[in-house]
């Protein structure tokens, strides 16, 4: 079992930045990566950014360029930086961990929310 807990959400304006961050515990030597996805009213939750143990990366044709994916040396917290915010960027932000590049695992955290607006 692995228990994710997540940070940096809130309200910002087009153009701003925002850091999240995802602190695992628990059994975390099984965790091969480790993502974001969000979710949006009314839209399927849909991967943002994935990191590998290795430090493989995968982004959302959406957010490249502008979010970036990192993780700290014990490989047991992963951030995102997003930069160059937009509107069609709000939605709430989910932890994931246990899966693939492409595939999320079964581990959520419980989510923040994410607001662009001016």
């Amino acid at each position: 079992q692995v228990q994710l807990v997540e940070s940096g959400g809130g309200l910002v304006q087009p153009g701003g930045s925002l850091r999240l961050s995802c602190a695992a515990s628990g059994s975390i030597f099984s965790i091969y990566a480790m993502g974001w996805y969000r979710q949006a009213p009314g839209k399927q939750r849909e991967l943002v950014a994935a990191i590998t143990r290795g430090g493989q990366t995968k982004y959302a044709d959406s957010v490249k360029g502008r979010f970036t994916i990192s993780r700290d040396n014990t490989k047991t917290t992963v951030y995102l930086q997003m930069n160059s915010l937009k509107p069609e960027d709000t939605a709430i932000y989910y932890c994931n961990s246990g899966g693939t590049l492409v595939r999320p695992g079964d581990s959520w955290g419980q989510g923040t929310q994410v607001t662009v607006s001016s």
